[in-house]
């Protein structure tokens, strides 16, 4: 889950700015939204877009929306696109040739 500590040591609060570091997830716990974030690297806003979609599993607890890490994994890899083999189109090329042949009967 996703653990909020202070940016200063505790004696200096003069900072009180908010560091969030991502503690890894353990066995079968639920992501809220913001540890879904967190997991994804996205913002929350775009979590909760996903869940209205309905592009992504999650578990309703209550009122409370939550994630299993093996979800989010597989929406991931879902969004995979393989590389594909760059091929020179025939037609452009032969037209090319063509014209560079009458280019070349014109001078």
């Amino acid at each position: 889950m996703i653990r909020r500590v202070w940016a200063e040591p505790a004696g200096l609060r003069e900072g009180k700015e908010w560091q969030v570091s991502a503690q890894p997830v353990e066995g079968n716990a639920l992501l809220d939204v913001a540890g879904a974030a967190a997991y994804l690297g996205m913002t929350e806003a775009f979590v909760r877009r996903l869940v209205l979609e309905r592009r992504v599993c999650y578990f309703k607890v209550g009122k409370f929306v939550r994630f299993r890490p093996v979800d989010l994994d597989a929406f991931v890899e879902a969004g995979r696109q393989d590389p594909v083999e760059t091929r020179i189109h025939v037609r452009s090329t032969q037209r090319r040739a063509a014209h560079v042949a009458t280019e070349r009967r014109r001078r």
